[in-house]
């Protein structure tokens, strides 16, 4: 656990990137690129959208993007400008990771790229690197989600708010959420709403019944997977728990962790991908 002073998270991300369309499987995808050099594609986490992560200074990638890479941020199916499809299945992680990795054939076909994920981002990059292991460089993995032996409860708690939505609408969960635990000591004086929910009503159950459907990949799987990852976590968040980072730094063959348990710990990821995919 990184121990040192706190830094000034510098740029986050330009509100003027030009939108771009892929269709991808049925649905439309949104993305935006920033950058010049080798590609590297941000997957952020459920309910959330390709830059709302960084509008709320939870995390900070202009470091990538200074650092000579092209950072393409999407939004994921059912996600910020992205379309939504009907099918519950269509949001299960290891069909998100066919979703990457066709956007990923139209935005930059026959290169390795760089992938970096928060929460669903990180378990999509883990199945999509498995589906196709030629296809990325390295992988900077944050805020592994709940899984394998902790993903039952999880997995009950997404079906049951999605049926609380559907039945009494957004404002269950809402409530939910302010009825939930403290956030994790390093998000501080994080904005969590600085840019609103990333996914519509409608769409929501859906989703939520997607994300209870999923799980990351079985460890025997991943001891397999030779691609260079530096696992990012942070303390105190059943949702994120630190074990979820650690069994996968046990289970990948070439993965490197480090936990944040204060704001300056966090605010350094953005410097430790940059570096870490030089």
């Amino acid at each position: 656990m990184d121990t040192r002073g706190p830094v000034d998270t510098g740029l986050m991300v330009d509100s003027n990137l030009e939108e771009h369309r892929t269709s991808v499987r049925g649905a439309s995808l949104a993305w935006t690129e920033e950058g010049s050099g080798p590609t590297a594609v941000w997957c952020h986490g459920l309910s959330s959208s390709r830059d709302a992560q960084e509008v709320s200074r939870m995390f900070d990638w202009s470091p990538v993007v200074a650092s000579g890479h092209r950072l393409v941020r999407y939004d994921a199916r059912g996600h910020g400008g992205s379309t939504a499809t009907p099918e519950p299945s269509d949001y299960e992680w290891r069909n998100l990771a066919q979703d990457l990795l066709a956007l990923l054939d139209e935005v930059a076909p026959g290169e390795r790229v760089a992938g970096i994920g928060s929460s669903m981002g990180t378990a999509t990059l883990l199945h999509a690197a498995l589906l196709d292991p030629d296809r990325f460089s390295r992988l900077v993995l944050t805020s592994p989600p709940t899984a394998w032996e902790t993903r039952a409860a999880q997995a009950g708690f997404y079906r049951q708010l999605a049926d609380q939505v559907e039945e009494q609408g957004l404002r269950v969960f809402e409530e939910q959420m302010l009825q939930g635990p403290p956030p994790p000591p390093a998000f501080g004086d994080v904005d969590l709403t600085a840019d609103g929910l990333g996914i519509d009503e409608d769409a929501m159950p859906t989703i939520f019944r997607g994300a209870a459907g999923s799980d990351l990949p079985q460890p025997e799987a991943l001891a397999e997977m030779q691609v260079p990852s530096l696992l990012l976590a942070w303390s105190g968040d059943p949702g994120h728990p630190v074990v979820s980072a650690s069994l996968l730094a046990e289970y990948l063959p070439d993965a490197v962790l480090r936990v944040a348990a204060t704001p300056e710990q966090l605010a350094r990821w953005g410097g430790y991908a940059a570096d870490f995919l030089r």
